[in-house]
């Protein structure tokens, strides 16, 4: 693995959380906010752990979450786009909610409730990257990799368990951050990460080999019981 991509990546995730940070304390208008840096901390260890279970099981993915973003679907392109600016916008907004007060009743248990949440979402992503050698982080049919359908790990319950986990963490995160506007947003973006599975799964049937086969022995997409 060369070094030029382990460091890239490590400075791609830094800036991220740095961003994160800022967004939230900036608006907040003050730094000592223990939800933020609790937020903060899990982001750190979100981005640790799936660089290490990258390095240690699937190296070759580094690259090809770093690569360029050739192949990438059009409505990929767009849905994601939102998400991000949604995501960003939502960081803001709880720090505003937090300076102006604008929430009410999120007690202290349904904020550490929610963390607990939060990080059991981002466990079973990381879960999910180390059990998918080709958890690219845009859709596409890694035909140069030799692209297989993932059956193993959470893979046996749902077809695609990284938008379960991240689902759970976009409710959570609001919750954390005692804000009910910035819920708000957290369900938007839930609901564009289920527009994003339904997509992705009719792709994955249309063009991944033995894909269809798998999708008839695990029948729910995000939830057991449930979609």
């Amino acid at each position: 693995m060369e070094t030029r991509l382990i460091v890239r990546f490590a400075v791609r995730e830094i800036l991220g959380v740095v961003l994160v940070g800022v967004a939230q304390f900036w608006s907040a208008g003050r730094i000592n906010w223990w939800p933020g840096w609790a937020l903060v901390a899990m982001l750190l260890l979100w981005s640790t752990a799936t660089a290490t279970v990258i390095l240690r099981s699937n190296p070759a993915l580094l690259a090809e979450r770093l690569g360029p973003r050739q192949g990438a679907k059009p409505w990929d392109t767009a849905i994601m786009g939102v998400v991000g600016v949604i995501t960003l916008a939502r960081y803001v907004l709880a720090g505003l909610d937090q300076r102006y007060g604008w929430t009410s009743g999120i007690s202290l248990a349904a904020q550490l409730a929610g963390l607990t949440v939060a990080v059991l979402g981002y466990a079973l992503v990381v879960w999910a990257t180390a059990s998918n050698a080709f958890f690219s982080q845009i859709v596409r049919i890694q035909t140069e990799r030799g692209h297989a359908v993932a059956t193993g790990g959470p893979y046996r319950f749902v077809r695609h368990p990284g938008y379960s986990g991240t689902i759970l963490s976009e409710l959570a995160i609001p919750i954390v951050l005692a804000s009910w506007w910035a819920l708000i947003l957290g369900v938007v973006n839930a609901g564009l990460l289920v527009l994003r599975t339904a997509l992705e799964d009719r792709a994955l049937q249309a063009e991944l080999t033995g894909y269809t086969d798998y999708a008839r022995r695990v029948r729910y997409r995000l939830f057991p019981g449930v979609w």
